[in-house]
């Protein structure tokens, strides 16, 4: 038990938004969950802010422009925090310690990250800069081929993946028609997931554009604080496990997802659960064939066995454990700074019956799995129901 809790939560939409800066998704949402928690800057202790960049924003020092959105904040220690795709969850993380460490009682974490200005190829060489740059055949590769080579993988020891991966595809896209905040709400069935086609085409053999999160913008924030007694609704951190893998793919099988698997592990027992407990998920699906693993490394089915939660309903709205009711990294968007924060933030709003459309019934623990690079930053979150 950590203490801890998610007292407040702030969440843009997330998609192409043009005519709006960094700044300005960063203001929308800091605003948003310090009205949540009912506070105001000069309540909050400590900033952190998770925001990958890797060339794809200008603004390269950006965390006092969280300082824009109130007054308040003046003069609080502010940090920007970076960990790939899991700098939210970083950021989040490195708040929880604030508190833990006695420094501070509030914290205010917003992530972000503007990216649709910047042209696929450019969007995929700076993500790429989260590989490891010190073998050249590894830094040629983009992220869509690192889990091209992870489907391939799958067949060769399992059995063929990408029926279920367009049956993740499918599921995610359904469960975004409900979320509004979701950047594509656009309903596709299985069929068209499936197939190979103009408007599906193969990305990174053979991962087809269905497979493959978005890129967005977008900013999420959450407000932490040990002290849920004052605040109208707070849903409890019960555990927290990181784990670092090596860079390196060749050091690590990327298939048996230690990093994931070890982190989920750390937190049941920190929090005194098994899979059994969990009422829900939000993972990290940046390509579906990640979903696919994720299940394995929550517990959910043994080692190639995924296919069958598909199939019978388990991972779906209404099953034993819900995966990415928001429509996941795949259709509600992956602003990569941004995407920690939100999973953590749409976990206390379910746990706090404030979801709106994608809202279940009753839940009582909720698990996040954010992750950076092929399983090397793993961060597993178990949250459940406020208590003081």
């Amino acid at each position: 038990m950590t203490g801890i809790h998610i007292v407040g939560s702030g969440h843009t939409a997330f998609g192409r938004f043009d005519a709006r800066s960094l700044e300005n998704l960063i203001v929308e949402a800091t605003r948003e969950a310090l009205t949540e928690a009912g506070l105001s800057g000069a309540d909050i202790d400590a900033v952190y802010l998770g925001h990958f960049n890797a060339g794809m924003s200008n603004d390269g020092f950006a965390s006092s422009l969280v300082h824009q959105a109130d007054d308040g904040l003046r003069f609080k220690p502010a940090t920007r925090v970076e960990n790939a795709c899991a700098s939210g969850s970083a950021a989040l993380y490195a708040g929880m310690n604030a508190i833990r460490a006695g420094q501070a009682r509030r914290v205010l974490v917003v992530g972000v990250e503007k990216m649709t200005h910047r042209t696929t190829p450019e969007v995929t060489a700076s993500l790429g800069r989260a590989g490891y740059q010190g073998d050249p055949a590894e830094a040629g590769l983009s992220f869509p081929q690192v889990f091209a080579l992870a489907a391939r993988a799958y067949a060769e020891r399992y059995s063929d993946p990408m029926e279920a991966m367009a049956r993740i595809a499918a599921k995610n896209h359904t469960n975004a028609l409900a979320n509004p905040l979701a950047q594509m709400r656009r309903d596709l069935s299985f069929d068209q997931c499936n197939a190979v086609s103009d408007k599906n085409p193969l990305i990174a053999p053979p991962l087809r554009l269905s497979d493959c999160s978005l890129i967005s913008d977008g900013a999420a924030a959450v407000v932490l604080s040990n002290d849920p007694g004052a605040h109208a609704r707070s849903a409890h951190i019960r555990a927290a496990a990181q784990v670092s893998d090596f860079l390196p793919m060749s050091r690590h099988d990327l298939l048996a997802f230690e990093g994931p698997k070890r982190a989920v592990a750390q937190a049941y027992a920190q929090a005194g659960i098994s899979v059994d407990d969990v009422g829900f998920a939000e993972v990290h699906d940046c390509f579906t064939i990640a979903e696919l693993l994720m299940y394995e490394a929550l517990g959910l089915c043994a080692a190639g066995q995924g296919a069958a939660l598909l199939q019978d309903g388990s991972v779906h709205r209404g099953g034993r454990c819900p995966v990415n009711l928001s429509g996941g990294l795949k259709a509600k968007g992956h602003p990569v700074g941004a995407t920690g924060v939100s999973m953590h933030a749409l976990g206390y709003r379910q746990l706090t019956g404030t979801a709106g459309g994608i809202q279940i019934d009753d839940p009582r623990i909720g698990v996040v799995l954010n992750m950076g690079g092929a399983a090397v930053a793993n961060y597993a979150t178990v949250l459940e129901t406020g208590r003081a």
